[in-house]
């Protein structure tokens, strides 16, 4: 595959021209937030967007209708959420959101800052695309199903599995050079990528990245595949405390709410699934969180049917959408038709107010399926006659 155009992706100081105004997308490596720093992200939707936070299928957050692009940009660097103006678009780490806290083979959080740091010291990587994708899993398999474009995978304690264009090489790692081979194997993808912008794209890309490492498969690759397990609720901690998942509505998080979150003071991750982790509370605390942001929207049961369901942005936000879907998608979960169990039958030219739809679903506005989550998920789409149901092929 080759583009004709080059990568648009936004960030900071770069916006995207979204029909409802300028989108600005904040990359949050490995999702990881500080509370001073979900603070700064409120007051920043409230007073130069549309007071509220979206969360990407990335562990990043957008702003939307931003009105002062040099007024976001001050305020995210004061805050140390836009600590390179060169690299801020190749920023995208995703790792597994409970690492260290809860189970998994190997704590994969202190590579995140290490990962971090070696992309943004090296001039030549600032010029990866903006989609670029790098992945790193504690072992339990919940990130390297993501489709990557370089990560790794913990196989056992000390050792890693190099996966490139989203699939394990056979390539064995011991940990203290897992960051560096992550570094060298960006190099060597920007080495051959020419105007691609996802290594799977490039021809014999994982194979020739391999090649400039100069390393040799070892052993049978592993296989991976998406996973919607989300960690919502009660999540006891390996040290005695607690950590809670919280789902969100859509993804969209109000900056009221990010405020009461940000009050709580202690670590946030927003995960690949766009949701929140929020981590090292004892129980009472813990208690107190859920009385209090499960009325304001937050979702900790996992039963609960807004856990099957993403979008993209619709209308008004984008302007090849036929319709709002995100509204109709909030309806159906709100009316009750939205429900647990095997994926829907395929129907066409369904009205949204008559749509029931069952198991993993994205409803999306247009062909594109932007946002569509990785795996089997049934596609509710707009066309001009209504939504077509189009459930995941079956084995």
């Amino acid at each position: 595959m080759t583009r004709s155009r080059p990568d648009s992706c936004p960030g900071v100081l770069r916006l995207h021209d979204a029909a409802d105004g300028p989108l600005a997308r904040i990359r949050l490596p490995g999702g990881r937030l500080r509370p001073d720093q979900l603070q700064a992200l409120a007051e920043a939707a409230r007073e130069l967007g549309n007071e509220s936070i979206e969360l990407t299928s990335r562990g990043n957050v957008q702003l939307r209708q931003i009105h002062d692009a040099a007024a976001l940009a001050d305020r995210l660097a004061a805050a140390d959420l836009l600590p390179s103006p060169t690299h801020e678009r190749v920023r995208n780490i995703v790792a597994s959101p409970l690492s260290g806290r809860v189970g998994g083979r190997a704590d994969v959080h202190p590579l995140i800052p290490a990962l971090d740091a070696g992309l943004r010291a090296a001039p030549a990587l600032s010029e990866l695309p903006g989609r670029v994708l790098f992945t790193l899993d504690d072992g339990r398999g919940d990130v390297s199903g993501l489709g990557g474009d370089i990560g790794v995978h913990a196989t056992a304690a000390g050792e890693y599995a190099l996966l490139l264009a989203g699939r394990d090489t056979g390539v064995r790692l011991p940990a203290e050079v897992a960051v560096a081979t992550m570094l060298d194997a960006a190099h060597g993808f920007q080495r051959v990528r020419d105007d691609r912008w996802r290594l799977h794209e490039v021809p014999d890309g994982a194979a020739r990245v391999i090649a400039h490492l100069g390393l040799t498969p070892a052993t049978a690759p592993l296989e991976f595949v998406a996973r919607h397990d989300i960690p919502i609720g009660w999540l006891p901690q390996d040290d005695g405390r607690v950590a809670l998942g919280a789902g969100v509505p859509l993804g969209s998080l109000p900056a009221r709410t990010a405020e009461f979150l940000a009050a709580v003071d202690r670590p946030l991750v927003v995960t690949p699934w766009r949701s929140l982790v929020l981590g090292d509370l004892d129980e009472w605390v813990a208690e107190q969180v859920v009385r209090v942001l499960a009325p304001m929207g937050l979702i900790f049961d996992a039963a609960s049917p807004w856990l099957h369901v993403t979008a993209c942005a619709g209308q008004p936000g984008c302007a090849k959408s036929r319709t709002d879907v995100r509204a109709d998608a909030a309806a159906a979960v709100a009316e009750g038709r939205v429900h647990d169990g095997p994926p829907a039958p395929a129907e066409h030219g369904r009205t949204a107010a008559d749509l029931e739809v069952s198991g993993k679903q994205h409803w999306s506005g247009c062909e594109r399926r932007c946002g569509r989550p990785r795996g089997p998920v049934t596609d509710v789409i707009a066309e001009p006659d209504g939504y077509r149901v189009t459930p995941p092929p079956q084995d």
